[in-house]
């Protein structure tokens, strides 16, 4: 399994910032107009941009994600450790 691609990451931290009523940043205009389209972001001018059912699953999604890649890459890490030889063997 490929480790989560960085646009991913990105669109992540864009749904987390939404959710946590963190203003988006001028440059983020292009992305909420595609998450308004995508139905993952409902964007209320007397609420503030809120995010769906769709956009709290999908961030949901990518948290698992992100978590689970981090899970195996420890687990990878461990592997590497038992399988590496000693270095200090007895003579």
């Amino acid at each position: 399994m490929d480790p989560i691609s960085l646009e991913d990451l990105a669109l992540l931290e864009v749904l987390r910032r939404i959710d946590q009523r963190i203003p988006l940043l001028s440059k983020d205009t292009d992305i909420r107009k595609r998450l308004v389209e995508s139905g993952l972001l409902e964007d209320d001018e007397e609420h503030g941009p809120q995010l769906t059912s769709a956009g709290i699953e999908l961030c949901k999604s990518l948290q698992h994600r992100v978590a689970a890649d981090a899970q195996a890459a420890k687990i990878l890490e461990q592997r590497e450790a038992e399988d590496a030889p000693e270095d200090c063997e007895p003579n």
